[in-house]
């Protein structure tokens, strides 16, 4: 039986990354997570953290702005995940330039998990995003990493929940801002059925 590759993920605490870190844990990976010292001490994820625990996972201080605790964990792996936010996409290459410096890394996974930032024609504010994805992607493949990119396409439950209207925390009761020129087949029938 081939040996379990250890897998390090950074952003382990968050909306998808604790289910990757479950999912490693369970498949029998030995499996580290990246914590910041506030993410230990927040009450928020304290049930995270304990679940973690109760699955062996391996909790690692530090993070992606401590190139040393960043290269020191990296080190102790061979896959490196990144399950970073919105607000981090474009600080990840920092983890490559630690992945670089290590030179042990079987597979670098970037966080993705959405569209193909490739093949996708978006407007912004998404658009953007999907920039600062592609520039990781190019700059992963420039430094000659093994890489796989995870692109699951929309979730949905992530955007529906406010109408995809950027900064709401809620459905909108009166107005929808429709992104782009309004044009796209589907926004009309769309907004037919609609009831605010």
């Amino acid at each position: 039986m081939a040996e379990k590759s250890k897998v390090l993920v950074i952003g382990g605490t968050g909306y998808i990354g604790k289910f990757i870190v479950e999912a490693s844990a369970k498949s029998g990976h030995p499996t580290f997570a990246l914590v910041r010292e506030s993410t230990l001490s927040s009450p928020a994820k304290a049930g995270i953290v304990e679940g973690f625990k109760s699955l062996g996972v391996n909790l690692v201080h530090g993070d992606i702005y401590d190139q040393e605790s960043l290269l020191s964990v990296i080190k102790q792996v061979d896959v490196v995940i990144s399950a970073v936010g919105q607000a981090q996409l474009a600080d990840q290459d920092r983890i490559v330039v630690a992945i670089k410096a290590a030179g042990n890394i079987k597979r670098f996974l970037p966080s993705e998990f959405g569209n193909d930032v490739d093949r996708v024609h978006a407007v912004d504010p998404a658009k953007t995003a999907f920039a600062i994805k592609a520039k990781i992607r190019r700059l992963v493949e420039a430094e000659g990493i093994p890489y796989t990119y995870v692109s699951s396409n929309f979730f949905a439950g992530y955007f529906l929940p406010t109408l995809s209207q950027p900064g709401a925390t809620a459905p909108p009761r009166d107005k929808v801002v429709i992104l782009g020129d309004g044009n796209v087949k589907g926004k009309k029938q769309f907004l037919e059925r609609c009831t605010f």
